[in-house]
């Protein structure tokens, strides 16, 4: 294992208090106000120039001196699948659109020369843009940006939560195809002009207008690291001494449909920009990257974000506790998780460190009060379960809302693969509006906010179809708060044996039906908008 000691520390910045500016934004992603409709918006143009150059090399080849195969980890993680000309790559994007861009800085020991390349998922090609600095450490580092212009045009004052996600999500893809004889780290806090520089050809300051019309910025959010094993390699010094003298090339100036509201689109960028910011910190921290036991490329080839219809079976107490063990274990830094189930014995349920089975923290059927928090989609009131990432208070310093939504979009792409492994269906869900799970449970308001999710169903039983979904009546309500739940303490069960999730909770802590109250105040003065209409607003 590479030395990752530098790992550990905690970024200063994430002390800070956090600016208006975020409390403003956080309010207002989380509050009813619904964003105003836009057309669909088509992908633009790949912005680097060039044929292209094919990932599996001549060092690929059988008796080549690669470790690692970026053909390999590519195709697994984030090339374009074949035939489906909406989806651009083969992992659910948390509703953003795809904006997520992968920048290649490759040394020694790869199946490419070492070098600067941009990744086209589309040709599955990679772009060389400049030489690799001298005496660089072998292995890849993969700086990913997003290009936020579609998803806000889609998703307006919404869209800056789903870029993060969707950014978490990508660098899961990668981490799970590392290569067994690479070691994987990924960082999440590393300073935004440190990966620019890195990534090199990057504008400076992605969120004030760019000098190249048509040439959209990119916003440098995370890195991926994949080293051979053995190799020694300081993390956060490798990404240093690829932002030296910056001899590569920039994008062209390619114009895509340009829909989004320029007011709407210079605010997520300069927010985002904002909360990238680490200057105490440049390098990042780095965290290692497992792999679920029974993750394999074949199951990373499956992974699909699938129809509602295919999500209305339970998983079933052992696998779901499996895979919150997986949500809780993919990142140290990352939020709380917490399943809702429906069925005979429905609850919000906890996996406690050490616990064999589930823990109930509340009782009652919260699916259908998840349905209207998650902008009014109906189907989730009958997925068989729903897995809730949950934290991040109104008040999160900006390196802690940004390491919070990273590691939830990135524990949630872990928890998919590890489902498919299981044979499992899921479906990420991305957007939420006055989600306060900890004020539904009886705790102080504005602490514990539900930032991501990711419903989850069973195959049906053998010769039994699945049923369809659960379709609540329309309703042109806001999202109504959760009436609070009396909590339940973990289920007693005798030495040895394992809690059972089918024990039913005491009858006095039911769910009752929620009401629409009065939406809660919040920091924006926006006026109140109509409600989100009652329909899907993810994409796949």
């Amino acid at each position: 294992m590479p030395d990752t000691s530098s790992r550990t520390a905690a970024p200063e910045s994430g002390t800070r208090p956090a600016s208006g500016l975020l409390r403003r934004a956080l309010a207002d992603v989380r509050s009813s106000r619904a964003p105003g409709l836009a057309p669909y918006v088509p992908e633009r143009p790949f912005p680097w120039g060039g044929a292209g150059m094919p990932l599996a090399g001549d060092e690929a080849r059988p008796g080549g001196r690669a470790v690692i195969d970026l053909d390999r980890v590519l195709r697994l993680s984030l090339a374009a699948p074949a035939g489906t000309p909406g989806r651009l790559r083969p992992v659910p994007s948390a509703g953003a659109l795809h904006p997520v861009r992968a920048h290649l800085l490759i040394g020694p020991g790869c199946s490419l020369p070492p070098g600067r390349y941009a990744y086209d998922p589309r040709a599955h090609r990679a772009h060389r843009r400049g030489p690799a600095p001298d005496g660089v450490s072998p292995g890849v580092l993969v700086v990913l940006t997003v290009a936020a212009s579609r998803t806000v045009a889609h998703y307006g004052h919404r869209a800056w939560p789903l870029l993060l996600l969707d950014t978490g999500h990508a660098a899961a893809a990668l981490a799970l195809a590392g290569p067994p004889a690479a070691d994987v780290l990924v960082c999440f806090d590393a300073d935004a002009a440190l990966l620019s520089a890195a990534a090199a050809g990057l504008h400076a300051a992605p969120d004030r207008p760019d000098t190249r019309p048509g040439a959209e910025p990119e916003l440098p959010l995370a890195a991926v690291r994949l080293t051979p094993t053995g190799v020694t390699a300081d993390a956060p010094g490798t990404l240093t001494a690829w932002a030296g003298p910056i001899r590569a090339g920039t994008p062209s100036a390619r114009p895509g449909a340009e829909t989004a509201a320029p007011t709407e689109l210079a605010a997520a960028r300069h927010l985002l920009h904002h909360i990238a910011r680490a200057p105490e910190l440049p390098g990042g921290t780095w965290h290692p990257a497992p792999r679920p036991e029974p993750v394999t490329d074949g199951a990373l080839e499956k992974r699909r974000s699938a129809p509602p219809d295919d999500l209305t079976h339970p998983p079933g107490e052992d696998p779901l506790a499996r895979l919150l063990t997986t949500a809780r274990t993919a990142r140290p830094d990352g939020p709380a998780w917490t399943a809702a189930v429906g069925g005979d014995a429905p609850g919000l349920y906890a996996k406690a460190p050490g616990s064999r089975g589930l823990d109930v923290r509340a009782s009652g059927d919260a699916r259908p009060t998840l349905a209207r928090w998650a902008a009014g989609q109906q189907w989730i009131g009958g997925a068989g379960a729903v897995l809730l990432a949950h934290g991040c208070p109104g008040d999160a310093p900006a390196a802690a809302v940004r390491t919070c939504h990273l590691a939830a979009g990135y524990a949630a792409g872990a928890v998919q693969a590890h489902a498919t492994a299981l044979g499992l269906r899921s479906r990420p869900i991305g957007s939420w509006q006055q989600a306060d799970l900890g004020a539904a449970l009886g705790e102080a308001p504005g602490r514990d906010w539900i930032v991501h999710g990711l419903a989850v169903g069973a195959p049906p039983p053998p010769g039994r179809a699945a049923p369809g979904f659960v379709r609540h009546p329309p309703t042109a309500e806001r999202p109504a708060a959760l009436t609070p739940l009396a909590s339940t303490p973990p289920v007693t069960t005798a030495p040895g044996s394992t809690p059972s999730a089918s024990t039913p909770p005491a009858p006095e802590a039911r769910l009752p039906t929620p009401p629409a109250p009065t939406p809660p105040a919040t920091a924006t003065t926006t006026p109140a908008a109509p409600a989100t209409p009652p329909v899907e607003e993810e994409r796949p």
